[in-house]
């Protein structure tokens, strides 16, 4: 009787340490409270003469405020995007391993760009890829799934020296609408 007690207390004090773990896992960059306006830019194309179009909106339903982004991606004139994106600032992301979204939208394939100390040049980034639904879905992209726009950018190694994050529309001619409700990292 004893010694199975001893592994009930072993097997509860596993569960609580693993409990604590993914509570305290995730740290969230935003959810789009408090002036998200004041922290997220809309950039499309048209800034290198690309026919891109769109706009985001920040907007709210029974589960809360999200940002939406709508448009319509064009490849012509060398173009080919549009995004919404922000800094990354004040945020302790030592040991944080990957990017977590909750997202929906028109059952496309969007991207996730991140900047950071080596992206210098505008066309430079670390780009993953991930597809919405039209439900609210949790998407989780290890940063170890980020691939350099460059042969010449080295691979991201940790979270840590990230200065922004984007969601973007890219590469082919298509309609956009893409929405988020909390951004973060684990």
């Amino acid at each position: 009787m004893e010694h199975r007690l001893s592994h009930i207390l072993v097997i509860a004090a596993i569960f609580i340490f693993i409990s604590r773990i993914a509570v305290a896992e995730k740290i969230l960059m935003d959810d789009f409270t408090d002036n998200p306006q004041s922290r997220w830019t809309f950039i499309s194309d048209q800034v290198m003469g690309g026919i891109s179009t769109g706009h985001m909106n920040f907007k709210a339903d029974s589960g809360g405020p999200y940002v939406e982004m709508l448009g319509r991606v064009s490849t012509e004139n060398n173009g080919g995007f549009i995004q919404f994106r922000s800094a990354i600032l004040d945020l302790d992301l030592r040991g944080k391993s990957g990017i977590v979204l909750t997202v929906r939208g028109n059952q496309q394939r969007y991207f996730v760009h991140l900047r950071n100390q080596w992206t210098i040049l505008p066309w430079q980034y670390y780009q993953a890829t991930f597809e919405v639904t039209e439900s609210w879905t949790e998407i989780r992209l290890p940063l170890t799934s980020f691939k350099p726009s460059s042969k010449w950018l080295p691979k991201i190694t940790n979270a840590r020296g990230l200065g922004s994050i984007g969601i973007v529309a890219f590469g082919r001619d298509h309609a956009a609408q893409v929405a988020v409700k909390e951004i973060g990292f684990y």
